[in-house]
């Protein structure tokens, strides 16, 4: 039973898995096991002890056989200077990484194969995902029409290149038309994703699971350890 993160700002709220970052592992592999994939996504702690709970997850992660379908989202800003080891160990663990932060920051973080996230409402979302269309690139929306249209803007550039594109909304007309794009670029349902938070729109997640899309879930992290 998912439950609800009450200690973050009411527009930030969302469900997590438990208080402790092995609630999230066990959650990962019902979500792996029920077909879909997940984004595990820290959402608390700093310090070297929430370093050391992170780095447990991710160790765990592999010895319960789900690193092949779970991505650890590695914010530069919150972690700090021990982001780049993180994603390292995430990556050496066989996990996907994705980056979030400043653009220099991220491009700063000599790790190979790693996505980056790309909040649509960002004055130059765009031009981002042009730079990096070849690779793996989570979209995110925002609030209002004027992000909407610049979600459909980027969505376009993404879905007609090269890469694999991850387009992060739970708004269903822009669920629709990333399907559409997708089909007008003769996509494959392998070759894009879809990613939904925890605990919200479920069964649209299911219905675009049984329907062979790839649906990743993500799934906030509490670390035990540092302060939120």
């Amino acid at each position: 039973m998912p439950v609800r993160l009450g200690a973050v700002p009411r527009p930030l709220r969302r469900y997590v898995a438990g208080p402790r970052p092995e609630d999230a592992v066990r959650v990962a592999g019902e979500l792996v096991a029920d077909g879909r994939r997940v984004a595990l996504e820290p959402v608390s702690g700093r310090g070297d002890d929430a370093v050391a709970d992170l780095a447990a997850m991710i160790a765990s992660v592999r010895t319960a056989g789900l690193a092949a379908d779970c991505e650890l989202t590695v914010d530069l800003v919150r972690l700090g200077a021990a982001a780049p080891d993180l994603a390292r160990e995430a990556h050496e663990a066989g996990l996907g990484v994705v980056l979030a932060g400043p653009p220099a920051d991220v491009d700063a973080v000599a790790v190979p194969d790693v996505g980056v996230v790309v909040p649509a409402g960002d004055p130059d979302a765009e031009d981002r995902c042009r730079e990096r269309a070849a690779g793996h690139v989570r979209l995110v929306d925002g609030r209002g029409a004027d992000a909407d249209l610049a979600f459909v803007r980027c969505l376009n550039v993404l879905m007609a290149a090269g890469g694999r594109p991850a387009v992060a909304t739970t708004d269903l007309r822009l669920i629709a038309i990333a399907g559409e794009r997708a089909a007008w670029n003769g996509r494959s349902p392998d070759s894009w994703e879809h990613v939904m938070p925890y605990g919200v729109r479920i069964a649209e997640q299911r219905r675009l699971a049984a329907a062979g899309l790839t649906v990743r879930v993500e799934v906030p992290v509490r670390s035990t350890g540092g302060r939120s």
